[in-house]
């Protein structure tokens, strides 16, 4: 028989993944609710994400039936009541889908933390690791200047990328400037990658030694 302790905490403990369900849920019904595809993602399960039996992705992926199933793409919807459902019972990692109602590009803190003061305004998420997701107007290609960097990836059609609240084994994705700080807008995708190249004479001449923009030169 377990104890009044050993009853206790796990009474506390399925309070707090109750908490968690329904914050990701509010989350991702928000992200609905203002057009944006959202995807429901694998379940953090200690150090590593996992979706069900025959699970063998540890990194954070799209929720769906392994094996057999794998060919099958990943399911998104920006219909609040279908996402709502999606996280009635798991808490499930957010993921917005991209190529649709948005392009993410993913770069790295030195340029992340420049595209979140910058003048064009439009949200940014960053992850625990140094990874910041700029969100932008879809269908843009990315400008030669950004591709030549290895640490700057553009999600388009068919990818996707973690959305605040989602936790990883590092620390939650957090907004460095929230949808709601902007009005929900999405800039251009070119006047971003504008913003970006301009800055980039700037930061190497700051940081000489970092390789990535030594190849950029």
């Amino acid at each position: 028989m377990r104890t009044m302790f050993e009853r206790l905490r796990l009474w506390r403990a399925g309070l707090d993944g109750m908490a968690q369900r329904n914050r990701l849920r509010r989350a991702a019904v928000r992200y609905a609710e203002h057009g944006w595809d959202v995807i429901p993602g694998a379940c953090l399960h200690g150090v590593r994400y996992y979706c069900g039996p025959g699970c063998a992705t540890v990194a954070c992926h799209p929720a769906f039936a392994h094996g057999e199933a794998l060919s099958y793409p990943a399911h998104s919807s920006h219909d609040p009541r279908t996402v709502a459902g999606w996280w009635r019972v798991q808490a499930h990692a957010v993921l917005l889908a991209t190529g649709s109602a948005l392009d993410v590009l993913e770069v790295p803190a030195y340029l992340g933390l420049r595209r979140a003061h910058g003048p064009t305004r439009g949200p940014v998420a960053a992850t625990a690791t140094g990874r910041y997701m700029v969100l932008v107007g879809r269908g843009a290609a990315l400008r030669q200047e950004l591709a030549e960097l290895p640490d700057v990836v553009l999600h388009g059609r068919g990818s996707w990328v973690p959305a605040p609240p989602t936790a990883a084994p590092e620390g939650r994705v957090r907004w460095t400037v929230s949808p709601e700080e902007v009005g929900w807008r999405i800039p251009a995708a070119a006047a971003v990658q504008e913003e970006l190249v301009r800055a980039l004479p700037r930061l190497r001449a700051d940081q000489p030694d970092r390789p990535a923009l030594r190849r950029a030169a």
